[in-house]
């Protein structure tokens, strides 16, 4: 069975800590690690991120989190 490729990551902050939340091109989320390991800034290496997760897009697919933290989250779109 084939996994889904990872499109994004978005960095967005969960109770003080940040998290990386790996999404597929649906927004489906495939993954979370911890924002600060060494994974995460191997993965963004030579990226900006796109836009934040405000968009409404993302309001699903971070449900949970507040407006407010959706606003602040980082979207980084990966080369797949």
């Amino acid at each position: 069975m084939h996994s889904k490729p990872v499109r994004y990551l978005v960095l967005i902050d969960a109770a003080g800590a940040s998290v990386a939340r790996l999404f597929d091109e649906q927004l489906h989320q495939l993954n979370e690690i911890d924002g600060g390991s060494e994974e995460v800034a191997v993965m963004l290496r030579g990226l900006a991120p796109a836009h934040s997760a405000g968009d409404p897009a993302w309001a699903q697919a971070l449900r949970g989190h507040s407006a407010a933290e959706r606003a602040a989250a980082r979207v980084y779109t990966l080369d797949v």
